[in-house]
């Protein structure tokens, strides 16, 4: 591990303690590495733009849009090679949540996170991309073996 050294303002360190501290963080160095680490992984998205992720699509939709809930199933049948799983939560008499968990190619899972987000009725679309590597080779207590069907995303390290 390598050590690296920063100067901050006396006021930003005081509101960067604050925050990770509300976060959870027992140190500076852990929220700097995970801040880090979600730095140099948005940048190997978009530089990579043919590459590798798994995702999290979270939106919420208005359930008495015309047809809106068929046409966001049709959607997910449409990507049926992207879509992992999904979930779907009503909030209120007139919204619900719906998460969408997405693996494959950068670029096709955006453009399916953008097919969903221009839905008339979806509102408060997010998407959460992490970066992958496909990996069909491991070993399992040194006996290595190869997956014929589907390869494992390893993410990247950091």
């Amino acid at each position: 591990m390598q050590r690296v050294t920063i100067s901050l303002d006396e006021r930003l360190a005081e509101d960067f303690d604050r925050l990770a501290a509300e976060q959870g963080y027992q140190s500076r160095s852990e929220a700097v590495r995970d801040l880090v680490r979600q730095a140099v992984d948005g940048h190997r998205l978009v530089e990579a733009a043919d590459g590798h992720c798994v995702a999290s699509l979270s939106y919420i939709f208005e359930h008495g849009t015309r047809r809106l809930a068929q046409r966001l199933v049709e959607l997910q049948h449409d990507h049926h090679d992207l879509v992992v799983t999904s979930t779907r939560a009503p909030l209120d008499h007139d919204v619900c949540l719906e998460t969408v968990m997405l693996k494959g190619g950068s670029r096709a899972v955006r453009a399916f996170a953008d097919a969903v987000r221009a839905e008339r009725g979806v509102r408060f679309a997010a998407i959460n991309l992490i970066s992958v590597t496909p990996n069909d080779h491991h070993d399992h207590d040194g006996e290595g073996h190869v997956h014929d069907e589907g390869a494992h995303l390893t993410p990247h390290q950091g």
